[in-house]
């Protein structure tokens, strides 16, 4: 069993940055993928980024074409912690955004929420212009 708690959102100004935490506690040996959603309200879950894990120093990560250039996943295997820097922040990124884990690889749950079984509670990231 993994848990994941998040941490790190916040309220900031268009073109401001923020760092997302999401720690990861219980079976971390489990996680074959780690990834971060977003949904606003009255749309989908989206997926934002992923990274995946247990391959130190050549891990491979995928982003949305939204977020390409601005965002960067990392993951501190060490501290069972993955990170989503957020630079270049706009309006249009305001969103509750999630953790999500899976012990499959991320080729095969991709960006597809329905295939990640382990989520965090969400944090609010809320972009002003």
């Amino acid at each position: 069993q993994v848990q994941l708690a998040e941490s790190g959102g916040g309220s900031v100004q268009s073109g401001g940055s923020l760092r997302l935490s999401c720690g990861a506690s219980g079976n971390t040996n489990d996680i074959g993928c780690m990834a971060w959603f977003r949904q606003a309200p009255g749309k989908q879950r989206q997926g934002v980024a992923h990274i995946t894990v247990g391959r130190e120093g050549r891990e491979l990560t995928f982003y949305h074409d939204s977020v390409k250039g601005r965002f960067t996943i990392s993951l501190d295997s060490a501290k069972n912690t993955s990170y989503l820097q957020m630079d270049g922040l706009k309006p249009e990124d305001t969103a509750m955004y999630y953790c999500a884990a899976d012990r499959r690889t991320c080729s095969l749950v991709a960006s597809a929420a329905h295939r990640f079984g382990t989520w965090g509670q969400g944090t609010q990231v809320t972009v002003s212009s």
